[in-house]
């Protein structure tokens, strides 16, 4: 071993004691001091690994993120010296022009609590508005998190990437819990009492503005830099190409053509022939459409659990990427549901069950979804098929209809 590849060891080994120290109940003004004295600098693609090596040498994820914003308080730093400079266009650098404008939005909502703090009345129903105007801004930046957990997370995954992603991912929900209960707060204003109404906001656009802040700073810093240094050029124009397919925040820049993008993609070969089934035979062209005119959603998981196929029906409910096809199915789910994907899928792999099913609201439509154990002939598991349907108006039918309109 050569003295830089032991210098790099010596490091990596000297940044993951601290951690650990940190999370032994350490001051972190104290490791942040020695810190300085030992190592004097950090990259963010170190981080990136030593967390993803704590977890794998056991340490639970919950644990490393929950002390991930003590790790930043440490190393701030060092990272902060090192900003990202993203070309025009690249994925990354619409990711982050996004940050600012969403940050800007959480700010603004502190603002807007203490100029209500200053008037009341029916002044005070003029300025939620206002409030109602920026929350329909964080309703829009859905599609910022969509394109982070559909397409980069999975492109990190596939260069080994993996825990730095799902750490985000949480994040992301948590931050959805705040917004949700922010949305819910100006729904119901006008039924409390304004001291209330004003405290329990005050709270919430601080609560979103700090976890914002420490959440884009992570990904600024620590998760793009490693996403640019292992992913390749061809794979960001392909990352591009279906961060265009998912949409942007109405609030979002149009982003300019990246680069590099000109490249056209490789046209696509249809395969020749038919495929003969026992009731018929079907050409592929045929299937495909087939399978993308039903009126609902459908996602194949092979007995590995990973993604093998979606369809792209007209108005898909849930986004789907081509950045899925070979992703474990566990990494496509977040923490708080992954306990009952991967007991469904146990289940049935030991023929326990054949189906499953969840009906949920979401945006105001009544969401059925469904799972079935996909077997051969002799009973051998082959995969899960998921199917997902919008029954909103199908609920609403009574009666019958015999005749066309």
């Amino acid at each position: 071993m050569n003295d830089s590849s032991s210098k790099v060891i010596d490091r990596k080994s000297a940044i993951k004691s601290l951690i650990k120290r940190l999370h032994d109940g350490a001051e972190p003004k104290r490791v942040k001091e020695e810190f300085k004295q030992i190592l004097g600098g950090v990259t963010a693609s170190e981080i990136a690994g030593i967390e993803e090596d704590l977890i794998k040498e056991g340490m639970p994820r919950e644990e490393v993120q929950r002390l991930c914003d003590v790790h930043l308080a440490v190393f701030k730093e060092p990272l902060e010296r090192d900003e990202l400079q993203a070309p025009l266009g690249h994925p990354v650098n619409v990711l982050m022009e996004e940050h600012r404008l969403v940050l800007g939005f959480a700010n603004e909502v502190k603002n807007r609590v203490e100029e209500l703090e200053q008037v009341g009345g029916e002044r005070l129903n003029e300025r939620i508005a206002d409030l109602n105007y920026i929350a329909q801004h964080f309703r829009d930046s859905e599609s910022h998190y969509l394109r982070e957990e559909n397409v980069l997370f999975p492109y990190l995954e596939k260069h080994g990437v993996t825990e730095p992603p799902a750490i985000m991912w949480t994040e992301h929900n948590r931050i959805r819990g705040i917004e949700n209960g922010f949305y819910k707060l100006i729904e119901s204003h006008k039924s409390m009492i304004i001291q209330d109404f004003l405290m329990q906001l005050s709270g919430i656009a601080s609560n979103l503005a700090n976890i914002l802040e420490r959440h884009f700073f992570k990904e600024n810093r620590i998760l793009f830099p490693t996403a640019m240094k292992v992913i390749e050029a061809d794979e960001w124009r392909e990352i591009r190409r279906q961060f265009d397919e998912i949409g942007y925040c109405s609030f979002t820049p149009k982003p300019p053509e990246y680069a590099v993008a000109a490249e056209k993609p490789e046209p696509k070969v249809e395969a020749a022939g038919t495929i003969q089934f026992e009731t018929g035979s079907l050409s592929t062209m045929e299937i495909e459409s087939m399978l993308n005119t039903l009126p609902v959603d459908i996602t194949f998981v092979d007995k590995e659990d990973k993604v093998r196929y979606f369809s792209q029906s007209k108005d898909r409910i849930f986004a789907r990427t081509k950045a899925v096809i070979g992703r474990k199915v566990q990494q496509c789910h977040p923490q708080a549901s992954l306990p009952k994907v991967v007991q469904i899928l146990e289940d049935f792999k030991n023929y326990r069950r054949d189906a499953a099913e969840f009906w949920i609201n979401l945006k105001g439509r009544l969401i059925h979804i469904r799972y079935f154990a996909v077997r051969d002939r002799d009973q051998n598991y082959l995969g899960c098929l998921e199917v997902t349907q919008d029954i909103t108006e199908i609920q609403k039918l009574t009666g019958e209809k015999r005749l066309l309109d």
